[in-house]
């Protein structure tokens, strides 16, 4: 392929997939692992980025009033806690002068998700709520599901369909040619009294049945889970500064943790912040020598982020409520950095708005706010970066005044999702003595192992129904065979009578 079509290929997608496992893996999942169906679609796949130039679009490479409509957007998240790709079809217009631009927008979310969380899959959830004639636009539907089918391998979970009118019928039977026996199991045709069946009502609009209050507006771009602007402190995780006093003396009684002008006056001295005595003494003894170097690693621009995509918590049964997240500065400046998370009443991280000096490690100790409270997998974290000047204060009134004027182009954003645990048996990445000598599987793993049992059970059920079709010819031509029999038997009756 390379040989033959190599000036049809974008460079930057030929040098990722040779060094990406992940992308290759994904591509032979959605193809059942056959390799000569895996190498046509990254062909064709690759033809289409470079046709699209999907590695450079941006918001500056399209026009500004496509973000405005609100058409297309991601938010929230589904029971499972896949992503939610909403397509509002109400907003959308046929217009052939501005397909292109409408088809390379949802090429830009799709690959601004898939950098942004690695590719984990998405759930797509068409709303036609008051839409009509007007709206149908098979060109388009064809184009997003050749994005999920053709483009963007094992990237689709399920399409979910809210009040599809019945004037649409016609055109949904002709869009179900176009989508394999796999992609059509994923289609789900709901209302507003069956919607819930995939999707809680906390990321549904009212419209549809939820409570909601998300509004879609631009700019600035959706930022899904963390909507506020980067001056404000936004849904940030509690920390000292937030609590109350009563909450502070209990804390203090607890655990006798410094407060926060003590820690940063510690943080100059060593580097690395002191929390509390006793979470000092919780990592020195949960943390042996090589704890680090055991678990994965985002690396990043300017800190290196360990784990690198789930902090894993364990059930209300097993009881773990401590997380840690490993920040290491890999710059020669001082790293301003703060923590948002999606749910902020039930976390506290300590600490959760600080920085880090050149060439040093932090520990961040995220933990549930009290008993009532339990981790759910919907739970996201935002971890935000950014460079400070050697002039620049490293106080909380220094911070703030910096996260009020730092440019947004020049902030680093990772997220984290949480995983929580059945089992009551310690993650190789929770605060648990030895955890971290015990190796634990991701969601992409048990993702990979459910695929493949799928495809066993799948050809089992083909095989299974092979059986039975030639059991139940076998039984036709028995009974055919017994009637010819009785045939000839009565006829030869009839004539001796």
């Amino acid at each position: 392929y390379l040989l033959d079509k190599s000036d049809k290929y974008d460079s930057r997608d030929v040098e990722r997939l040779q060094q990406d496992d992940k992308w290759v893996e994904n591509y032979l999942i959605w193809r059942h692992d056959v390799v000569d169906d895996a190498l046509k679609m990254i062909d064709e796949s690759f033809q289409w980025r470079k046709e699209y130039t999907v590695n450079d679009l941006s918001e500056s490479t399209l026009p500004k009033w496509l973000f405005e409509t609100g058409a297309l957007f991601l938010h929230g998240y589904d029971k499972e806690g896949y992503k939610l790709f909403w397509f509002k079809v109400k907003h959308h217009v046929k217009d052939s002068k501005q397909q292109l631009d409408k088809k390379k927008l949802v090429a830009f979310w799709l690959e601004h998700y898939a950098k942004r969380d690695h590719g984990k899959p998405l759930t797509v959830v068409f709303d036609m709520a008051e839409t009509g004639i007007s709206h149908i636009d098979l060109d388009f539907v064809r184009f997003i599901v050749n994005c999920f089918t053709d483009y963007y391998p094992n990237f689709l979970t399920k399409i979910v369909i809210f009040e599809m009118p019945w004037i649409m019928n016609a055109a949904f039977k002709i869009v179900k040619g176009w989508l394999g026996p796999d992609a059509i199991s994923m289609l789900k045709f709901t209302n507003k009294s069956d919607v819930q069946e995939y999707i809680s009502g906390e990321y549904l609009p009212p419209h549809m049945g939820g409570t909601d209050s998300f509004k879609y507006s631009y700019p600035p771009l959706v930022d899904d889970d963390f909507q506020t602007p980067l001056c404000e402190n936004g849904p940030i995780t509690s920390e000292d500064e937030h609590e109350s006093k009563e909450e502070i003396d209990a804390d203090t009684k607890e655990t006798g943790e410094m407060n926060e002008e003590q820690n940063l006056n510690q943080k100059k001295m060593n580097s690395v912040e002191q929390i509390s005595k006793s979470e000092e003494t919780d990592k020195t003894e949960f943390k042996p020598k090589n704890a680090k170097k055991t678990l994965t690693t985002f690396k990043g621009p300017l800190l290196h982020i360990s784990p690198a995509e789930e902090l894993y918590f364990g059930s209300k049964e097993s009881g773990e409520k401590k997380c840690l997240i490993v920040l290491t500065n890999v710059t020669k400046n001082t790293v301003a950095f703060k923590v948002r998370t999606t749910a902020p009443e039930k976390y506290r991280v300590k600490p959760s708005n600080s920085s880090c000096e050149p060439g040093t490690s932090l520990d961040i100790i995220v933990s549930l706010h009290g008993a009532g409270f339990a981790a759910s997998l919907q739970d996201r974290f935002l971890i935000m970066a950014a460079e400070m000047d050697q002039s620049s204060g490293a106080g909380v009134s220094e911070l703030t005044q910096f996260w009020k004027e730092v440019p947004r182009t020049k902030v680093m954003e990772h997220r984290l999702r949480c995983h929580v645990l059945e089992s009551s048996k310690p993650s190789s990445l929770t605060l648990k003595e030895n955890a971290f000598n015990i190796p634990a599987k991701t969601n992409e793993d048990l993702h990979i192992q459910l695929t493949r049992l799928l495809q066993i059970n799948k050809r089992l059920q083909e095989q299974i129904d092979r059986c039975l079709w030639f059991q139940q010819l076998s039984i036709v031509l028995s009974l055919l065979s017994v009637t010819v029999v009785a045939f000839c038997f009565y006829l030869a009756y009839t004539q001796s009578s």
